[in-house]
């Protein structure tokens, strides 16, 4: 009889042990942690450089966060990719650990594309994608492809001069003869200008390419300003339904430009000088053309007795081009001018005269 409680027990102590084990599940298998591919390689060209960005992968194909990366692979190829082949370039991401769990980090590379690469057609095109690798130098495949047109570009402007005119910044520069004469392919030159402190340049100007001088004036510049204007070529490639490709050339050198408005207004014309005085106070009514200039801000009237010394009329700029002169005297002939001047103080020079008699 003594030895029936432990038999009871036994039992017991094995249902409870079957049931702890039923929470536990099968064993996952061990990650391979292979670098889920890019899906959003970008590529963009100018001149003979392509530049390619990718957003670096911080999981796996299995849904793990990625321990370390190996590097990445820059894979080129004329025809669709399948595989990388023999990679033309190598990025090593410094990233691992907890900065790759940080999302949306971008890496970059760019790659060249040498003379004999380069095609005289505008079908010419070139495959990328890249292939990142884990530490044990393996990969879950090639990114998404892209494709980046292979035509010449035509040089950057040569001779590339900026100076301040009356109308506004004068660009000239020398031009090359086009590449290629096709239906689908057009060259163009395009002007840049960037104001002192602005990050990034706006369009200022754009023209044909296929000359040899080329003069632009840029009208739409704030004076006594300063500004850095460039100039690149550009090859407009036109596809069957598909967007206008346009392909940047190499940029010339910036030219620094203060627009110091140093340049007078036009000068007053059709001046007219006209006596009223019997029967009231004497006085001489002055009218001239008015004068078109964005910036001006008045007149200036000047007055000489004949043989006399000249001197100005008015204390404060006239805003309409008119004037009565009070101040004049029985017997006497007076000769008048007038001047234009700018909101910056410019004052062009004087009018043809206009004579009038007191009697």
């Amino acid at each position: 009889m003594g030895r029936l409680p432990q038999i009871l027990v036994l039992p017991a102590i094995a249902s409870l042990m079957l049931v702890g084990c039923a929470t536990v599940g099968p064993p996952r298998p061990p990650s391979l942690d292979l670098p889920k591919p890019p899906s959003d390689l970008r590529a963009s060209r100018k001149g003979d450089r392509v530049v390619l960005i990718w957003t670096i992968p911080n999981a796996t194909t299995d849904r793990e966060i990625i321990r370390n990366l190996g590097p990445t692979q820059i894979c080129r190829s004329t025809v669709e990719l399948t595989v990388c082949g023999t990679p033309v370039g190598q990025v090593n991401t410094p990233l691992a650990g907890s900065e790759l769990s940080k999302p949306k980090a971008l890496d970059s590379y760019t790659d060249g594309l040498s003379s004999e690469l380069q095609s005289d057609s505008d079908t010419a095109f070139i495959n990328y994608a890249v292939q990142v690798l884990n530490h044990d130098g393996r990969s879950a495949g090639l990114s998404n492809q892209v494709r980046v047109p292979l035509i010449r570009t035509l040089p950057a402007p040569r001779d590339f001069q900026a100076s301040v005119s009356k109308e506004g910044i004068a660009i000239s520069w020398k031009g090359d003869s086009v590449l290629s004469e096709s239906a689908t392919t057009q060259y163009t030159y395009r002007i840049y200008r960037r104001a002192e402190g602005a990050a990034q340049a706006v369009l200022a100007g754009e023209a044909f390419a296929g000359q040899s001088d080329y003069t632009f004036t840029d009208t739409t510049i704030e004076w006594q300003q300063t500004y850095y204007y460039h100039a690149e070529s550009v090859t407009h490639i036109r596809q069957h339904d598909s967007p206008q490709l346009a392909i940047e050339g190499d940029d010339t050198a910036e030219l620094k430009v203060f627009a110091d408005d140093v340049f007078p207004p036009a000068v007053p014309s059709e001046l007219q000088a006209v006596f009223s005085g019997p029967g009231q106070k004497p006085f001489i009514d002055l009218v001239w053309a008015p004068v078109a200039d964005v910036d001006l801000a008045g007149y200036n009237v000047y007055r000489r007795d004949v043989g006399g010394a000249e001197i100005k009329l008015n204390s404060e700029l006239i805003k309409t081009p008119a004037y009565r002169d009070e101040a004049v005297a029985s017997q006497k002939q007076y000769v008048y001018s007038v001047s234009a001047v700018d909101t910056h103080g410019n004052e062009s020079v004087r009018s043809e005269e206009a004579r009038e008699n007191v009697p």
